[in-house]
């Protein structure tokens, strides 16, 4: 018999400022909740003054975990030390994994208008922070889309719905789901989940239910174990992301820019980066 996932905690974020200047919100690596293995970071933003984000997020060193940066709407530059370059628009998704050492910068496209996405730090076990980096990119048409009843929509970026459609990241050991789902009122959407998975849901828009408990607009819900979520629209315009991922189960020394196991590990990175012994 399934178990459905009910809510464990709720909160909202706490606003803070990145990179040179960017107005965000940060949901986990807060006061509210320090990591969620293996999600180590997630910051909302949403702002339409240009002064809230043009400054960007310039050049910057990451070690031993993995960025993801979606955009809900505006247009993201990345650029990095892999040579790798190209504009995040709204529905792409960049997913990186710094491995051993990569620089890069994320860098707005836009003058004007309104910029909205998240990005997520995902750890990387240990016999992977060193590995080469890699660098996985896909624009709105390569995401998955699976359409639901009364106009619903589920965009899959990572891991497989219940009927079948399968996001385009490829990220083997923590089984990511990532799904961003439009739920007009009355509608539900259903996902397995792996008993063993940790997963929380943010509400965009509106308000969703799960489990007879309701989540508003800018909440964030960490999820009981259990092996199905189920998602009910709320509100015309309800819309909510969806994460989840198998815990790594090993220490985390985090300083900065470096994620490692170990604070010895951590200093290294820091040293490997102030000599010129990163890349």
């Amino acid at each position: 018999m399934s178990q459905a996932r009910q809510i464990l905690q709720q909160f909202q974020g706490t606003p803070t400022s990145d990179g040179a200047g960017v107005s965000l919100t940060r949901l986990i690596g807060s006061r509210n909740l320090d990591m969620l293995d293996p999600f180590l970071m997630l910051d909302y933003f949403a702002s339409d003054q240009p002064n809230q984000y043009l400054a960007g997020f310039p050049e910057h060193p990451h070690r031993g975990f993995q960025t993801v940066t979606y955009m809900l709407a505006g247009s993201m530059r990345h650029k990095d030390s892999l040579g790798n370059e190209g504009v995040i628009d709204q529905h792409g998704v960049q997913w990186m994994s710094a491995g051993r050492g990569v620089i890069h910068a994320e860098m707005p496209e836009q003058k004007q208008g309104l910029m909205q996405g998240f990005q997520l730090w995902v750890n990387l076990p240990a016999k992977d922070k060193m590995s080469a980096p890699a660098y996985q990119e896909f624009p709105a048409e390569q995401l998955a889309e699976e359409k639901l009843a009364q106009g619903g929509l589920v965009r899959v970026i990572a891991g497989t719905t219940k009927q079948g459609t399968q996001g385009p990241v490829k990220q083997l050991d923590i089984d990511p789901i990532y799904m961003d789902i439009s739920l007009p009122q009355g509608t539900s959407f259903e996902q397995p989940l792996s008993m063993s998975a940790n997963a929380f849901v943010y509400v965009i828009d509106g308000s969703v239910a799960i489990a007879n408990s309701t989540i508003s607009e800018g909440n964030m819900a960490i999820l009981s174990p259990g092996d199905e979520v189920i998602l009910e629209g709320l509100s015309p315009t309800a819309r909510a992301l969806l994460v989840a991922g198998e815990p790594i189960g090993e220490p985390v020394a985090k300083g900065g820019p470096f994620v490692m196991n170990t604070r010895e590990e951590l200093m290294q990175a820091f040293q490997d980066f102030q000599t010129g012994r990163f890349l």
